[in-house]
């Protein structure tokens, strides 16, 4: 199958490196790094970056979409730039599977795909995602129609394997599953906003509220 994950300025490594490394190690797909110009992308981390083997005009088609997120306000870019936007329904037109990761479904929802949508995003950006037009649903990975919509950040994983298991069957997907070795047991059961001390639910909240207003300055 032939995957394009998008990339751009300002996006969390792992959103795109976690399904990168569900699809490769299937041994059946075709992963391209794909962003509006060739090059060095730069991490909301800012530290290293990841890069883009291929530029909007050379990718015309895809079977799975993926569109990864970023740390707040880095996706005020993306949801503003209608080169990107047109790109994305340019290849939804051709996908099977049109997919995103943490606050990537907020650029699916500038795009218009997901108006009147079950989908997800990060929890902090719940009320973003709804003022866009989609509607938001605490579940880790949600579907409408082709389009699979992942929370935060890890579950981009969750989402990959559950692609795989669709695609190529459970077996598969346990296998993969398995060469990875993707058996959490974190320390802490604070995993999400059910579970976290309600005061460092707060905390962070009003932290990540915070950044989601300034601009992106990368």
């Amino acid at each position: 199958m032939e995957i394009a994950v998008l990339l751009y300025d300002g996006i969390t490594a792992l959103d795109a490196i976690g399904p990168y490394e569900v699809f490769a190690a299937t041994m059946k797909c075709n992963v391209k790094f794909v962003a509006k110009q060739k090059g060095l992308i730069k991490l909301d981390s800012k530290m290293g970056g990841l890069y883009a083997d291929y530029s909007f005009s050379e990718v015309n088609t895809a079977d799975i979409l993926i569109v990864p997120g970023c740390s707040p306000p880095n996706y005020k870019t993306p949801i503003n730039d209608e080169e990107t936007l047109n790109w994305i329904r340019k290849i939804h037109e051709t996908t099977k599977w049109t997919t995103s990761v943490c606050t990537g479904s907020l650029i699916l929802s500038a795009a218009g795909l997901l108006n009147g949508a079950n989908a997800t995003t990060h929890w902090a950006s719940f009320n973003l995602l709804h003022s866009l037009g989609a509607i938001p649903t605490e579940e880790r990975v949600v579907r409408h129609d082709k389009i699979v919509t992942a929370a935060g950040v890890s579950s981009g994983i969750d989402m990959a394997l559950q692609l795989v298991s669709w695609e190529f069957g459970d077996d598969l997907g346990k296998g993969v599953q398995l060469i990875l070795e993707y058996d959490p047991q974190p320390p802490f059961d604070a995993g999400s906003t059910k579970k976290a001390p309600a005061p460092l639910v707060e905390q962070i909240g009003g932290l990540l509220q915070e950044f989601s207003e300034r601009e992106p300055n990368l």
